[in-house]
């Protein structure tokens, strides 16, 4: 299989070290008791674990309360999560296009990045710095960030047209989060629209259930491997070395453990 973008030069490895009984663990999937017909509880799982991974002071059950059963709370302590909340909503009532995934960073980046900028691709050079100031990442250059994501979308395109198994599909559901990751897009809402990305694909190939999934709130409890296996990679984007991404490939699966 030709593709653009997506590296394929570790998937042999990979299904030699990916967990048995991927299918079984998928197919035991099923909604929570708490969801009703105007809310879903592993969607708001995903939009609370999602936004704390980015810093954001928001906690399950509250967040649950407010949702569920209309609770009030500060408007600043839940906004960012119902919007990225209302970006899933999207993903689950929407194909997985390009432009569809940039009305759904116009719904997550709502009240993150000006409006000129929710659902346009940056024009600027980006990096990601630590806390002390030290540069870590250099993303892809701004000239060249509409090209990559072109190549993206070509992939995913010709993977949802391929028929997979399900331990090739986790292998590039993570390879898309973290391709998009490195490319880094958007000016901000990056991580967010990662992992939404990542479970959009996974709910094309392998049906609804994987709405079910609990990655994003596994990426946060384990965020420190989740940002280590991420950085390996290398400082820039023209020098990224993929064959150092199976640790990153293989934290998906552990969802289920």
């Amino acid at each position: 299989m030709e593709l653009k973008i997506l590296p394929n030069k570790l998937i042999d490895t990979y299904l030699t070290m990916v967990p048995e009984g991927l299918d079984r663990s998928f197919d035991s999937l099923c909604d929570a008791a708490l969801s009703t017909p105007n809310f879903s509880f592993y969607t708001s799982v995903a939009s609370v674990f999602s936004s704390k991974i980015e810093g954001e002071n928001v906690e399950l059950d509250s967040y649950v309360k407010h949702k569920r059963d209309g609770i009030a709370f500060q408007v600043d302590y839940t906004k960012k999560t119902d919007d990225l909340y209302r970006a899933y909503v999207f993903a689950q009532n929407n194909s997985l296009t390009e432009n569809n995934l940039k009305e759904a960073h116009k719904l997550l980046s709502k009240h993150i990045v000006a409006s000129a900028w929710q659902g346009k691709y940056r024009n600027q050079n980006m990096y990601v710095a630590t806390d002390d100031g030290k540069i870590e990442y250099v993303a892809a250059l701004p000239q060249i960030v509409e090209r990559e994501m072109t190549r993206l979308f070509d992939d995913i395109a010709t993977l949802l047209k391929e028929k997979l198994t399900i331990e090739e599909v986790f292998y590039y559901a993570s390879m898309i989060h973290l391709v998009f990751v490195k490319i880094h897009p958007w000016n901000d809402g990056n991580g967010r629209s990662a992992r939404l990305l990542e479970k959009w694909f996974l709910a094309e190939k392998l049906g609804p259930k994987a709405w079910f999934l609990q990655s994003e709130k596994m990426y946060y409890q384990k965020h420190q491997n989740y940002y280590r296996n991420i950085r390996v990679l290398g400082l820039e984007y023209i020098e990224l070395k993929y064959e150092n991404a199976l640790g990153f490939l293989l934290m998906l699966p552990e969802t289920f453990i």
